[in-house]
């Protein structure tokens, strides 16, 4: 294989598996966090603050996967 095809199915796939996998568990935590409250709807706070935290940690992973494409596609 050349190199430069080497270099765009390398970005393909690390831009899509990062950005599918911080899609899919922001929605799962969402989903999860809709479920809690319908539960145990007294527990709001200590639920949303967690969800909140995990939302973060989930998009800086997004984040991650951009920049590496972004070096991906500039340095290769």
């Amino acid at each position: 294989m050349e190199p430069e095809i080497v270099k765009w199915l390398a970005t393909a796939v690390v831009g899509g598996l990062g950005f599918l996998g911080a899609t899919l568990s922001l929605g799962l935590i969402g989903f999860s966090a809709m479920q809690g409250l319908g539960r145990n709807p007294e527990a709001r706070n200590a639920i949303m603050t967690n969800m909140i935290l995990v939302a973060a940690l989930t998009e800086a992973v997004g984040i991650y996967a951009l920049v590496s494409v972004i070096l991906i596609v500039l340095v290769a």
